[in-house]
Formats: C-alpha cells, sequence, structure tokens
C-alpha cells in the first residue's frame, strides 16, 4: 500500500518536468520573468490527478493561476504523505523482499517419464529396506571391561507384518547381538529365527509396532530376462538407503557359499553397483517387486566393478518358509566328506573322491569306502563317485545341484569308481546331525 502511494505521487510530483508549465491545455516555454517557485503541471492526466487528490470537480474551467492556488493550499500535506510513505517504503522493503522470498516456490524439475517411475519405486520400496548392524563382544585390553562393539553392517527387508527380517547369513555372522534400523531410523533388537548357511540367508524378527512395518513386494525370477532392469536398494558403506540401477547381465550362474562352499544355483548377475553393506538388501525389477537378494560381487578391489549377484527369490521364498515355521531348513545330504576338485583332477579321474564316510552317516551305513593308509602308510582312495540316480557326477558342484533337487529320506542310487571296477550302492538321505 505505502509502495503504491509514493509511486502515484512521485508520478505527480517527480515526473512532471520541471521546467514546462501548462496554459490552455498545451505545452509552452516557460518565461524568464517565472518565479522560481511556480509547479507546473503535466498536461490533462496530471491536473486530472490532482483533482482527484485534492477531491475537487473534474472540470477543466478552471486558469493554471486558480489551480496552483489551491495546489498551494495542500501542498504541504501531499508532501508529507509523499515523505511518510516513501519512507515506510524504505523500511519495509528489505524485509518484505527477504520474507517473500521465503515463500517462493521453485518450479519443479520436468522429469522424464521412466525418472519419475525411478522415483516412485525408491519412494515405495524404501519403508521396507531397513539396516541392521552386527554387534559382538570385546573386552579392553587395559581396564578388562566387555564392550559391543560393530564389527559389520549390512542391509534386509522386511517380509511380514509379524516383524520377520530376511537378510544374509553372512551378515550376521559371529554376532553377538543384532540391531535393525527401519526407515525412520527407529532401532530394534533383533533374535536370530534361522539361518541356512548353505544358500547364505537368515531371517530375523524384531518387536516393532505394525504400523511401521511394510513387507516387500515379492515377485517371480523364474521368468527373468537378460537385458531388463533392475534396482538394488541397500545401505553400501553405511549409507543408509542408497538406490542403484542397472541390468540384468546373466542368469543362471553359481556362486559358492562363503560359509560352507556348497554352490548356489540360478543366481542373478547384475551390473547395479553393489558395495559392501548391500549385502542382504533387495533387488527389484521395474514394476517393484523383489527378484533376488543382494548377495556378493566379483572384484579384486571389493568395490564394485559391475559384477554383483543376487540369490533368486523363487530360491529365497522356499527356504524362509522353512526358516520361519521350522527354525531350520532340513536339505538332505550323503553324510561324506569328499576332496577337493582340484586333488581329484590331478589323479586323472572325474568324480568325487570321498574322503571319509562316517559309519553313522547315511553313505557309511550304505558301504561307501573312504580313503585311508595301509600299514606301510601307502595311501588307498576311496570310492570315487561318477553318478547319482543316473546323473553324471565331475565335481562336488554336481554333487550338490543333484542332492538340492533330492528329500530327506529318498533312496538315491550311487555309482562309485571302487579301485578298477564300477558299483552301484543304495543310500538313503539323511537329514544334517545338527538339524535332527
Amino acid at each position: 500500500m505505502a509502495t503504491s502511494c509514493s509511486l502515484l505521487l512521485s508520478t505527480l510530483f517527480l515526473h512532471s518536468p520541471p521546467s514546462s508549465r501548462f496554459s490552455n491545455g498545451s505545452f509552452s516555454n516557460p518565461s524568464p520573468r517565472s518565479p522560481p517557485s511556480s509547479i507546473s503541471l503535466y498536461p490533462i492526466r496530471s491536473r486530472r490527478c490532482f483533482r482527484i487528490l485534492s477531491k475537487l470537480p473534474l472540470d477543466d474551467t478552471e486558469d493554471d493561476n486558480t489551480l496552483l492556488a489551491r495546489f498551494s493550499a495542500v501542498k504541504p500535506f501531499l508532501l508529507l504523505c509523499t515523505s511518510v510513505a516513501l519512507s515506510f517504503s524504505l523500511f519495509a522493503a528489505s524485509p518484505a523482499v527477504e520474507s517473500a522470498a521465503a515463500f517462493v516456490v521453485t518450479t519443479p524439475r520436468k522429469l522424464q517419464t521412466d525418472e519419475l517411475a525411478t522415483v516412485r519405486l525408491f519412494q515405495e520400496n524404501t519403508p521396507s529396506v531397513v539396516y541392521i548392524t552386527n554387534l559382538a563382544v570385546r573386552q579392553d585390553a587395559f581396564t578388562l571391561d566387555v564392550l559391543e562393539v560393530p564389527q559389520g553392517s549390512g542391509s534386509g527387508f522386511v517380509w511380514d507384518k509379524q516383524g520377520h527380517i530376511v537378510t544374509n547369513y553372512h551378515v550376521i555372522r559371529g554376532a553377538s547381538d543384532l540391531r535393525v534400523t527401519l526407515a525412520d531410523q527407529s532401532t530394534y533388537d533383533a533374535k536370530v529365527v534361522g539361518f541356512d548357511q548353505d544358500k547364505d540367508v537368515a531371517v530375523l524378527r524384531i518387536e516393532a509396532p505394525k504400523d511401521k512395518l511394510r513387507p516387500i513386494p515379492v515377485g517371480v525370477s523364474a521368468d527373468l530376462l537378460v537385458g531388463q532392469k533392475v534396482f538394488a536398494i541397500g545401505n553400501p558403506f553405511g549409507l543408509d538407503h542408497t538406490l542403484t540401477t542397472g541390468v540384468i547381465s546373466g542368469l543362471r550362474r553359481e556362486i559358492s557359499s562363503a560359509a560352507t562352499g556348497r554352490p548356489i544355483q540360478d543366481v542373478i548377475q547384475t551390473d547395479a553397483a553393489i558395495n559392501p553393506g548391500n549385502s542382504g538388501g533387495p533387488l527389484l525389477d521395474s514394476s517393484g517387486t523383489l527378484i533376488g537378494i543382494n548377495t556378493a560381487i566379483y572384484s579384486p578391489s571389493g568395490a564394485s566393478s559391475g559384477v554383483g549377484f543376487s540369490i533368486p527369490v523363487d530360491t529365497v521364498g522356499g527356504i524362509v518358509d522353512q526358516l520361519v515355521r521350522f527354525g531350520k531348513v532340513t536339505r538332505p545330504i550323503l553324510g561324506i566328506k569328499f576332496a577337493p576338485d582340484q586333488s581329484v583332477e590331478q589323479l586323472g579321474v572325474s568324480g568325487v573322491l570321498v574322503l571319509d564316510a562316517p559309519p553313522s552317516g547315511p553313505a557309511g551305513k550304505a558301504g561307501l569306502q573312504s580313503t585311508k593308509r595301509d600299514g606301510y602308510g601307502r595311501l588307498i582312495l576311496g570310492d570315487i563317485i561318477t553318478s547319482v540316480n543316473g546323473t553324471k557326477v565331475t565335481n562336488g558342484s554336481d554333487l550338490y545341484r543333484i542332492l538340492d533337487q533330492c528329500k530327506v529320506g529318498d533312496e538315491v542310487t550311487v555309482e562309485v569308481l571302487r579301485g578298477d571296477h564300477k558299483e552301484k550302492i543304495s543310500v538313503t538321505l539323511e537329514p544334517k546331525p545338527d538339524e535332527t
């Protein structure tokens, strides 16, 4: 308001040409005899403005002298109003501009359709991803106090409303205590429900309100294609809720479990950046559904090199269901210890060399022979498994792959090379002793 008044009055007093005077509705050159205190008015417009401000009739019959006489009467009042308005505008201008700038909303960037989809995917799935801290007990060397210190961290995701959290086994291995941090930064102590070392999967549980738990949507990994987009959400290097994108660069890969060395089949290969701390986090497809658990990377330096691996959700789903229901995974075994594949290759044979077959195990009960030494210290090779149920076995990975398709209690036919001849032996598969 003050600014408007000052502008109107300055238009009347400041913008009028000081050397011009209105005479009979037209400009005329000033007379040298004109008194220096005389004020000339702009034609028509200025006269009308003055009449409006002075509340005079809008007739145009009065001459300039009469008009100036009227103006002289109100000039002090108008000058006072002008001064007050200008002062107020100068006083209020700076804070007004600053306060107005604080409420200025910049025009949002125009995002492409694929960018909007990525942003929406991240916003919808971030609440399902958690940060896991692995705590270990350490004793201070000087005070001998027992302290609980972080020894590692990783990622995980909410599986259901009951508080089950799925992650990798190697994320929680060796922990004395575990803490789970949700997306809203609330932290809860976690208990281990169960784990499967062979497939590097673990299930935790936290006591959190159900309204804070948002289970991740579970998809299918059987129909994945090389080249389709994938998204990894995790906590690399402790930086929580980081999104990386890429494509599926390979399917049906095979990696070994870090805990047992047992192969994990049908692994998804991706070029989405996966770094330390991403382990246990979800790998999502473009619709935002879970297709795998980020597990490992192939890198000489330990950081992302563009080759990451995820356990497919079809494998994870069955394992998690067993862990939630029974706290363990019942997986069949032959009950043998076998030699490294390189040792068998050096012998010039193909198969799995039995180093030990305890008599209490299924293979020992069936009659498989272990490797041993005779009375003179000479090495006598044990049985070499060449096939199981008619499927050829060339190394330990082949044997594990066949057993993964079997169940506890199944009877399998094991063909072995014993000395210079082959034999077929029937073995009834049993669960691991610690899972009985």
